[in-house]
Parts: structure tokens; sequence; C-alpha cells
């Protein structure tokens, strides 16, 4: 059976050996982590037991890399569609069902129509239904009020949500440093 070096993505680590981000996911293609493994900017954590050869070298594909130098966190989230989702935790925000992201919007709580702004405290995740229902009227006109108060998250806050779905794919040697600084169950 052959399989596509392409399904060998590196799980990337910050310095602290935490991923730089749970979703997305911190991944790298192989050949940059390669890459960055000659170039010295790296550490191999751990390897796949596939390895790519060149003529003169042949060098296991890394499952698990660190950064040898620490990226801090930007101070503020950025403020994007996909980061309004990640904070609502992909749910409308007025009937709580949770969607796909193609079946999800973004609603302004006060519409822009009158004067509501777009941003975070303003903006939260809607499906198409209550979206359209809630159309440009103000929340107590339409007794339609969010779950949540919008308001701007914090880095880990967005991290902590990130971490509430997992990938489609985590290959074995990634579950050691994706929830070690979870809380344990007692047994």
């Amino acid at each position: 059976m052959v399989v596509a070096l392409n399904s060998f993505p590196a799980l990337v680590l910050n310095a602290d050996f935490r991923p730089l981000s749970y979703f997305p996911l911190s991944l790298w293609p192989w050949q940059e982590a390669i890459k960055a493994v000659f170039m010295g900017r790296v550490n191999v954590i751990s390897e796949y037991d596939r390895a790519v050869s060149s003529p003169t070298v042949r060098i296991r594909l890394p499952s698990v890399i660190s950064l040898k130098d620490y990226v801090p966190m930007s101070r503020r989230p950025a403020f994007t569609r996909f980061n309004v989702f990640l904070r609502d935790r992909f749910a409308c925000q007025y009937c709580g069902s949770h969607m796909p992201t193609e079946r999800l919007t973004f609603d302004h709580v006060v519409p822009r129509s009158r004067g509501g702004r777009t941003e975070w405290g303003n903006v939260v995740t809607a499906c198409e239904p209550c979206n359209l229902r809630k159309g440009h009227r103000l929340p107590h006109e339409i007794r339609m009020f969010p779950i949540r108060r919008p308001a701007e998250p914090s880095n880990h806050q967005l991290q902590q949500n990130g971490r509430a779905f997992p990938p489609n794919y985590l290959h074995e040697s990634w579950r050691d440093f994706l929830y070690w600084d979870s809380e344990l169950d007692p047994f």
C-alpha cells in the first residue's frame, strides 16, 4: 500500500511545548518541517516511521517539532468571521443550534442600519433562519436575545474553545502535546 507523503504533517509546538494554535491545529507539511530542521529553526521531538531520501541523506519525517525561539501570541485576537464563530463555539447565539461553518452567519445585535458597529461587542454567530427572522430589528423588538453577551475574547479563550474541536486526524505522537495541560479526570 502506497501512502502519500502529504499525509505526514508535523505538529508545530512553540518553544514552551504548547501548540501554536489548537484550532486550526498548527501543522506544517512535511516539506516545511524538513526545511526548518535543516535550517536549525526547530527541534525534532518525535518522528514517523516513514523517511525521505536524497542521493546523500536519509531522514525520517518529523511528526512533532518545537520552535527553538518562543513566538509570543499577539495581545488581541484578530476580529475575523472565523474567530467570532470560535468565540461562540460554532453555535447560533439565538437558538443554540450547532452547525457547520458554511451554514452560519454573523448578526449585528444592534443592526448597522440602526447605528450598530461591526465589532466584538456587537456581533454574534447566528444560523440563517434566526438571522433572517431577526432582520434589522433590535433584540427587544423581536424578543431575540443572544445566549451570551458578545465581547472580545482573549487569545486564551479562543485556544480553549478550539481545543473542544479536535481535527479529523490526530497522530498518536501528537496526543501528549495537545492535551497535557488539561484537567485530568479522577479515577
